[in-house]
């Protein structure tokens, strides 16, 4: 819910700075909205160690990709493959630190698509807005910039939490006393972080995501191991 809450505060601001893309986030939507809502039930049924073991390990391995992965800031993809083309997977950026503006375009965008199916899953089994694992695969896999990985991503929650919230809500498993306050926070974060987002350069960019992903990480672990 929290996760749902600052998102819906970014999306508009990513959107008008063309740091999110319509195109790139609907398609994978529909895949990992559907997903998160079996993610949630398969989460509701597994007990809380097992759960926090699988994120810590899953979210410290997808940092170490991003860690010893090359041309992440900004990937190289030389030619668009036929279904982004088709989905009409690319845009175009202003970077402000160089006033540039930024084309990208995707590729791998099947393999990329398979790969929501589980991300879903993990976003509504772990009952997390799944950044963490977003990021990566528009990064990574399909060649899109950081910047608009990392907007798009913060943009997709607001429509993939929604999901899986209404999972949590009608098993009681929301606690409004410390949800509320956390929403209110997080909201007006959310509209600062845009800002700082557009102006900021993109390797601060990157060592801040995989400093928040080690961090997260490391913490989820040593909850599911009860250290």
């Amino acid at each position: 819910m929290v996760a749902l809450a600052g998102a819906l505060a970014a999306g508009p601001g990513l959107l008008r700075r063309n740091l999110a893309s319509l195109r790139l986030a609907l398609p994978v939507a529909l895949i990992a909205s559907a997903c998160s809502i079996l993610g949630a039930v398969i989460g509701l049924a597994l007990p809380t160690t097992i759960v926090q073991t699988c994120l810590g390990c899953t979210i410290l391995g997808i940092a170490c990709l991003l860690l010893f992965s090359k041309n992440s800031v900004r990937p190289i993809v030389t030619k668009q493959d036929a279904i982004g083309l088709a989905l009409g997977m690319h845009g175009s950026f202003l970077e402000p630190t160089t006033g540039e503006v930024v084309d990208w375009k995707t590729h791998h965008t099947f393999p990329a698509l398979l790969l929501f199916i589980v991300i879903g899953i993990m976003a509504g089994m772990f009952g997390l807005g799944a950044g963490w694992a977003n990021v990566p695969a528009f990064n990574l896999i399909m060649g899109v910039p950081l910047k608009v990985g990392v907007g798009t991503s913060k943009f997709l929650l607001s429509i993939t939490d929604t999901a899986a919230a209404w999972v949590y809500l009608n098993q009681g498993c929301v606690i409004p006393l410390m949800a509320i306050p956390s929403i209110v926070g997080l909201m007006l974060g959310s509209i600062v972080g845009v800002r700082l987002l557009a102006v900021a350069k993109p390797k601060v960019i990157r060592y801040m995501v995989i400093i928040v992903l080690f961090f997260s990480g490391i913490k989820a672990l040593m909850k599911g191991l009860g250290w």
